[in-house]
C-alpha cells in the first residue's frame, strides 16, 4: 500500500481523526495495512535513530515517540535479540525498526502487537508476519539517504506557526576531548559515540547507559534524578558501562555513577571540581563541546 492509498485508522487518541498526505520530500515506502497516527510517529522516530547506524546491523524499539532500546549486532537477528533483552516489557508492544532485511528468525520474535519497519523482508518472513497479523513498513529508499529527506518540523498553533529545522548535529572530532587522567579504551569510546547518538533522539534531559553497543537503560523526559533512574534500571549492567548525558552532570550524578561502577561518561562540558572527583573514582570523562538542548 503506497501513501496515496493510506488512510490512518485514528489519531493519537481514538476520538481524533487523522490523515497523511504526500509532500515534496518523500521516501519510497509501502505499508502492509492501514496504521494509526501513533504507529506512524513511532516508525518515524525509529527511522531517525536507525539512520545513525545505516551501515551496520542495528535495531531499535520505540513506544510512541520514546526510544526504549537500541543495539548493534553481529547479525540482524542478534541486534533484535539484544533490544528484546534490553527492554523485554516494552518490546512486546513496540515498533521495531531495523537497518537490514527481516528474515524468518527475526519475524518469529514478533507478535501482532508489534509494528516492524525495515528495508526489505524475505518471503518466509512475510509469510510469518501475515500469519500472525503483524503489520510492516518497507522502506525502499536507502537508509544512507534518509536524512536528506528530513524537513522542518511545522506546528500550526493558536500562538502562531512554529517552525524548527531537523536535528542534524554530529560529533566534532576537534571538540571531542578526554579531560580526565583515566583514559577510555577504544571499545568504551565506541560505546560513548553509540550512546550519544541515541541520546540525541531522546526526550529532554536524556541519560543513556550502554555497553557492548547495546543500551542497558534510557531515562528521558525526567526533570530530576535521571541518572539515578537509569542506573536503577540498568542494575549490574552498569558495571564498566558508558553513561551519556546531553546536559552537564552534577557532583551528585557523578557519585551515583561511581556507585553504579560506570567506567566512562560523555557530556557536553565539565568543571574542574567534577574532573578532580572523577579522577578520584578512576572514571573517564569525554566532553563533546556542545549540547543539543537548552537547560
Amino acid at each position: 500500500m503506497r501513501i496515496e492509498d493510506i488512510k490512518l485508522i485514528h489519531g493519537e487518541n481514538l476520538a481524533q481523526n487523522a490523515s497523511i498526505e504526500p509532500n515534496e520530500k518523500l521516501v519510497d515506502y509501502e505499508i502492509s495495512e492501514n496504521l494509526n497516527y501513533v504507529q506512524m510517529i513511532s516508525a518515524l522516530k525509529g527511522l531517525d535513530v536507525i539512520s545513525e547506524f545505516y551501515d551496520v546491523k542495528a535495531a531499535c524499539s520505540i513506544k510512541g515517540s520514546n526510544v526504549t532500546a537500541v543495539a548493534l549486532g553481529q547479525s540482524q537477528a542478534d541486534a533484535v535479540e539484544k533490544i528484546m533483552d534490553s527492554n523485554p516489557i516494552d518490546f512486546l508492544t513496540s515498533t521495531i525498526v531495523i537497518s537490514t532485511e527481516v528474515d524468518s528468525e527475526i519475524a518469529r520474535f514478533l507478535k501482532n502487537t508489534n509494528l516492524i519497519v525495515a528495508p526489505s523482508y524475505s518471503q518466509k518472513a512475510i509469510e510469518i508476519l501475515a500469519m500472525r497479523g503483524i503489520p510492516y513498513i518497507t522502506i525502499k529508499t536507502p537508509l544512507i539517504d534518509y536524512k536528506k529527506y528530513l524537513s522542518n518540523d511545522i506546528k500550526i498553533t493558536p500562538l502562531g506557526t512554529l517552525i524548527q529545522a531537523p536535528n542534524l548535529s554530529e560529533l566534532d572530532k576537534d571538540l571531542f576531548k578526554v579531560v580526565t587522567k583515566q583514559k577510555p579504551t577504544v571499545e568504551q569510546i565506541e560505546d560513548a559515540v553509540f550512546a550519544w547518538k541515541i541520546a540525541k533522539h531522546c526526550q529532554s534531559q536524556a541519560i543513556v547507559i550502554a555497553k557492548d553497543l547495546k543500551t542497558a537503560a534510557i531515562a528521558q523526559g525526567l526533570q530530576v534524578a535521571s541518572v539515578e533512574f537509569a542506573l536503577d534500571y540498568s542494575c549490574d549492567l552498569s558495571k564498566d558501562a558508558v553513561l551519556a548525558s546531553d546536559i552537564p552532570i552534577s557532583i551528585h550524578d557523578l557519585n551515583v555513577a561511581s556507585q553504579g561502577r560506570i567506567a566512562l561518561i560523555i557530556v557536553p562540558s565539565v568543571d574542574n571540581e567534577l574532573i578532580a572527583q572523577a579522577d578520584k573514582y578512576n572514571i573517564s570523562i569525554i566532553t563533546t563541546g556542545f549540547t543539543n538542548i537548552l537547560y
